[in-house]
């Protein structure tokens, strides 16, 4: 048996990984990466068991990553059409896809982030981040496309959602019952910069908390400017975006923030889609329709905002419509559990994911997807909770207590069914040993999730 190298020995991941991307070819690696476990190269994130040891990182693809240019990693490749995409609403059930896939192939999506494209930033990519530095050739063209021309319905500022959302792909063979598992591959970051804002109020210290039973004093809401959202004017709002640049290092690309006048601070990159849907609304007339509003996340996924969903794992939606009729949008370079100021870091992503279509009885997705949304990391399992899955019909629920129960009893129908724990004893289990985080408290419809590690059973 040969012994292992010394530590001193070890080759870099991100060298040794480039080399097998030379040598194998880059779809070719990013499949056998997959499949082996391996650190991903080129741009891709790394799955969260290799991350969470330290042993990779998110490397930028060295270009700025413009419709069609560039790495593609799917069979499949979805570019973000202004005539095609939906600015801030999911698609109907009933909706015309855009793209097509069998099940278990793999697409890839260039998804767009609504960063520099709002009302509020002046709805022009081009000038608002020119106004931070980044010249013309460094702003993705589908983004200015996209501010510019879409028509398929009136904007309103006030009342839809922020993000563009990419679909939906109708994937062969999906049919109302099934589930579709939904396994990002590779998150590629298309800019070297990201966006976080706090805007319309809204944030873990928005002035409506400003109450006896909200927690804080009027002197504690952030953002700390003037609102001004009685103007009507997006511009006038007192929204705060914060401009973040991204910088490629040895250990991976990393944000970096100021700190007083000569300090800063810097984390790294771990990007992933924080909305990933299949449609389930069937009964809304037009496009947009407050049934199909991007903000909350709803029993179909939407904007989860789970950041444990990144590279490498498996998030399970209970199909509704024939084909599924997946979409995606809203793209993360980082965020923190619980979301506290509106947005993460929002940037673009060019993301490839694999769309596999799951039987019941098949014992190819946990039994609790054919019913609400579950998540699986390479260590973990990941069941979620919401607060008021239906989305905005019959009213808007807000409630953390809400779902931290049903991220809960989601939890112990897993360990019971899909793992025959006895239930009184999975539910001491999960007080001693499992974690439940907070995912977001912005989106309306709030998020509980747990992390039940893998590594506790034989």
């Amino acid at each position: 048996m040969t012994s292992a190298p010394h530590p001193a020995q070890r080759p870099d991941p991100e060298v040794a990984a480039t080399l097998l991307e030379r040598g194998l070819g880059r779809r070719t690696f990013v499949q056998a990466a997959l499949a082996t476990g391996a650190v991903l190269a080129a741009g891709i994130a790394t799955a969260p068991s290799a991350a969470a040891a330290g042993r990779g990182a998110t490397r930028l693809p060295g270009q700025v990553l413009q419709p069609g240019t560039g790495p593609i990693d799917g069979d499949v490749y979805l570019p973000s059409r202004p005539d095609e995409v939906l600015w801030g609403y999911l698609p109907r059930t009933t909706d015309a896809p855009v793209a097509r896939v069998r099940s278990g192939q793999t697409i890839t999506i260039d998804t767009v982030s609504h960063e520099g494209l709002l009302e509020d930033q002046g709805r022009d990519p081009a000038a608002w981040f020119a106004g931070h530095g980044v010249p013309r050739e460094q702003v993705l063209d589908d983004a200015v496309a996209v501010a510019a021309g879409y028509d398929r319905h009136r904007r309103d500022f006030d009342a839809d959602g922020p993000h563009v959302i990419t679909g939906p792909v109708h994937v062969e063979g999906a049919r109302p019952g099934d589930v579709l598992k939904i396994e990002p591959l590779s998150a590629l970051p298309r800019v070297p910069y990201g966006v976080i804002s706090s805007r319309h109020g809204k944030g873990a210290l928005s002035a409506s908390f400003a109450t006896a039973a909200g927690g804080i004093t009027s002197a504690e809401v952030m953002p700390a400017t003037p609102d001004g959202r009685a103007t009507k004017d997006p511009l006038r709002y007192g929204n705060v975006s914060v401009f973040t640049p991204v910088r490629g290092g040895s250990r991976g690309a990393s944000a970096h923030l100021p700190v007083g006048t000569s300090g800063e601070v810097s984390w790294p990159l771990d990007p992933f889609a924080g909305l990933m849907a299949v449609a389930t609304v069937g009964d809304a007339g037009a496009l947009d329709d407050p049934l199909l509003n991007s903000i909350p996340p709803t029993v179909g996924g939407g904007n989860i905002d789970v950041r444990l969903l990144n590279v490498g794992s498996a998030f399970y939606l209970p199909v509704v419509a024939e084909g599924a009729l997946f979409s995606t949008g809203d793209p993360h370079m980082s965020m923190g559990n619980g979301e506290v100021a509106l947005t993460a870091m929002e940037g673009s992503l060019r993301l490839t994911y694999r769309l596999t279509v799951c039987r019941p009885g098949s014992g190819d997705a946990p039994s609790v997807a054919f019913r609400y949304p579950f998540g699986e990391t390479p260590d973990a399992w990941v069941p979620i909770g919401l607060s008021d899955p239906d989305g905005a019909r019959d009213g808007q629920g807000s409630d953390l207590d809400v779902a931290s129960r049903r991220a809960v009893v989601n939890a112990l129908d897993f360990l019971q069914t899909d793992l025959g724990m006895d239930r009184a004893v999975a539910y001491a289990y999960l007080s001693a040993a499992a974690d439940f985080e907070v995912s977001q408290v912005v989106d309306r419809t709030v998020g509980v999730h747990g992390v039940i590690p893998k590594c506790h059973f034989r």
